[in-house]
């Protein structure tokens, strides 16, 4: 029979070693949490504590320690919060743009777009917040400026539509191979003209005529462009 530590002595170390690895990983913890580190890298805006008092990562009080030495933000990350009334928020959508001003600065310009939207409306004040991303702030934006935004509309302004054409109609007679006769300075001018369709008024011309001439009715077979005539 060979000798050697019993099952139950093996056991034991085994539990002993467990042990020891938690109070390893507590400790580790522990210190770690000696080390305060930054989520991102910005500016800092606040210093919460003083040298000599207590932080925490448990339970914070109003009058206990505090639960983070300073509050800082990412200049160069900056959004403005809006409350946008129902009433226009349908003229609104995903990534529209706008121009933002600030109260301090009103004549610095900053582009931007509607970063986020909130899923929920306020029912009290019958808004809804967005948020909008400034794309290139510079030193003179701060955190908690007080900003406004003029959206740009997507829509592509109306243009100012034509003036109506006058339909011009002259009668039947005074049309001869696709031209008429008008009276110009006492001679006859002869004027081509396109013909459209025909109605118990006349024939409607869409080309040569602009309206107003003094027309000849009823032209003689041998009147041609240029000749005197009489008018009354």
């Amino acid at each position: 029979m060979g000798g050697g530590p019993r099952v139950d002595q093996i056991e034991a170390v085994h539990g002993q070693i467990e042990q020891a690895r938690g109070s390893v990983a507590f400790y580790e913890t522990q210190l770690s949490n000696t080390v305060i580190k930054a989520p991102v890298t910005g500016t800092i805006l606040e210093r919460a504590v003083e040298k000599g008092e207590f932080v925490t990562t448990s339970f914070v009080g109003d009058r206990g320690a505090k639960g983070y030495v300073v509050s800082l933000a990412d200049l160069n990350d900056l959004q403005v919060e809006l409350d946008i009334s129902q009433n226009d928020f349908a003229k609104l959508g995903p990534k529209q743009r706008g121009v933002v001003t600030t109260d301090a600065f009103p004549d610095r310009k900053y582009e931007g777009y509607i970063d986020e939207i909130s899923p929920e409306a306020n029912r009290q004040k019958a808004t809804v917040q967005v948020k909008v991303k400034i794309l290139k702030p510079d030193d003179y934006l701060r955190p908690e400026m007080n900003a406004n935004v003029a959206f740009i509309s997507d829509e592509k302004p109306q243009t100012a539509s034509a003036p109506a054409k006058p339909v011009i109609v002259v009668p039947a007679s005074a049309v001869r191979d696709n031209a008429v006769f008008v009276t110009l300075g006492g001679r006859a001018v002869k004027r081509p003209v396109k013909l459209g369709g025909t109605s118990s008024q006349g024939v409607r011309v869409d080309e040569g005529l602009v309206g107003g001439e003094d027309l000849i009715v009823d032209p003689p077979a041998d009147l041609k462009d240029g000749d005197k005539v009489a008018t009354k």
